[in-house]
């Protein structure tokens, strides 16, 4: 299996991070809350991409990010919920 190569678009009013994997791209939107949050609000995975841990590395992505940066990290989105609270190492980064 090919790595997956995520990167980050960013702007003052938020932002995406861009999963690509096999050709296909997954992606997991947030807008920023103030400063020092951001929000996110929904993670999309193609079929041909589900199974294969994509949008997790999305949200361990948004993690490094927020310890990096020093920025908290609201999950409104059910699947970026739901894989946080599976990590109880990440909790440091979520509000």
């Amino acid at each position: 299996m090919s790595e997956i190569e995520i990167t980050r678009e960013d702007s003052e009013t938020g932002g995406r991070y861009v999963a690509r994997l096999d050709g296909h791209a997954a992606e997991m939107t947030y807008s920023r809350a103030g400063p020092s949050r951001i929000i996110i609000d929904h993670t999309g995975v193609p079929d041909e991409l589900r199974g294969k841990s994509v949008g997790k590395a999305l949200v361990e992505r948004a993690v490094q990010d927020a310890r990096a940066e020093g920025f908290k990290i609201i999950p409104l989105c059910p699947f970026a919920k739901a894989t946080l609270e599976k990590h109880p190492e990440w909790q440091d980064v979520v509000q």
